[in-house]
């Protein structure tokens, strides 16, 4: 079992292609011709009921030469949804520098504060073997976090019906004391709480189909009966959390559920187990509002992983998350990036994710 993602960067860094098309340049994502929900008037019903967040403050987050977790996958993102015409169907949102008031619902004051105090100035600061600060990482961390919560806001005052997040760092290893995998805040959960706490909605659903488990925001809820939090991931896998045996503690018990997948299995498996496994108990706990920790290196291409996921299994799985929400939660999803490290296979599958919640 793998206890570090840097174990999987060292041995597969060489097979990470990076697309030409990723180097095109930070100003072709810029200039995606998306919508600013402030300024969208007497547009076709669609584009209203998409929403995306993405900065440019994102890609300033920079872990090093050759690490996985790049400014590129965002610039490959970008890039697809524009040549794809996507980018030209959503409302943009703007992110926000997320609170600490927020942040520390999730995470630990005295973490946040020495985040903070360790930022650096210039270089890269590790947090842990796989994760690093440069000056850059923090605001965007900031940024990050704020991106979930504007998507929230955008949501709940009635301006589209779901966002995308395009943001990092990822989040849903980060737990509350420390960073991890990549993670610094763990961006999913801090919205959950503020949805709860903002804006009074009670049961959330966390679907997380990244393929490492999401064992920051499991730890974050798993006492919680109001987050029902369910989980597919390679098993055995970094972080060795996600046994289906864990599924909560005292009042949260049975409201944690961990679905391990063999290496191999793809998008039938993965519709059979959200029919079998998520379905059944979305519908028995009939939230207020879903939010999904997307992570798209399930897919059969991706470097760090042996999953066979497809963009068109990504596709359908959205539509089953979608319908739940639209059977119970007035169609609210909130959906933010965590990984995916094969460039293309990032932007195709994050293309059909947005155009299966356009058609939902």
């Amino acid at each position: 079992m793998l206890h570090s993602k840097t174990l999987e960067i060292c041995r597969l860094r060489a097979r990470i292609a990076e697309p030409q098309r990723a180097e095109a340049g930070d100003q072709a994502s810029i200039r995606s011709p998306v919508i600013k929900a402030s300024g969208a008037s007497c547009v076709d019903d669609e584009i209203m009921r998409t929403g995306l967040v993405y900065h440019p403050a994102y890609l300033e987050h920079d872990m090093g030469a050759g690490h996985p977790e790049s400014p590129n996958r965002l610039r490959a993102i970008m890039q697809q949804l524009e040549q794809s015409g996507t980018a030209a169907r959503v409302t943009r949102i703007e992110p926000r520098k997320a609170e600490d008031e927020w942040i520390t619902q999730i995470h630990s004051p005295g973490y946040v504060a020495a985040l903070n105090r360790h930022a650096p100035t210039s270089g890269r600061v590790a947090l842990d073997p796989d994760t690093s600060m440069s000056p850059g990482s923090l605001p965007a961390a900031y940024l990050a976090a704020g991106g979930a919560l504007a998507g929230v806001d955008a949501i709940m005052q009635g301006q589209v019906e779901h966002v995308f997040c395009a943001v990092r760092p990822p989040g849903h290893h980060a737990e509350a004391d420390r960073a991890m995998g990549f993670c610094l805040f763990n961006n999913v959960a801090i919205a959950a709480r503020y949805l709860q706490n903002k804006y009074g909605l009670r049961r959330v659903l966390v679907v997380d189909w990244d393929v490492h488990h999401g064992n920051g925001t499991q730890h974050s809820f798993e006492q919680d009966p109001s987050i029902l939090f369910f989980s597919t991931h390679q098993y055995p896998h970094y972080p060795g959390t996600g046994r289906a045996s864990e599924h909560g503690t005292g009042a949260g018990e049975g409201f944690t559920i961990n679905v391990p997948m063999e290496a191999g299995e793809g998008d039938d498996e993965y519709r059979a187990t959200f029919l079998q496994a998520l379905l059944p108990a979305a519908e028995e706990f009939k939230p207020d509002f879903v939010m999904i920790s997307a992570g798209f290196d399930a897919h059969r291409d991706d470097p760090l992983a042996g999953m066979g996921l497809t963009e068109a299994g990504y596709a359908d799985l959205t539509g089953l998350v979608a319908g739940v929400a639209k059977r119970h939660a007035q169609g609210r999803i909130l959906s933010c990036l965590e990984g995916g490290y094969n460039l293309t296979a990032l932007a195709v599958s994050v293309d059909a994710h947005l155009k299966a919640l356009l058609a939902a």
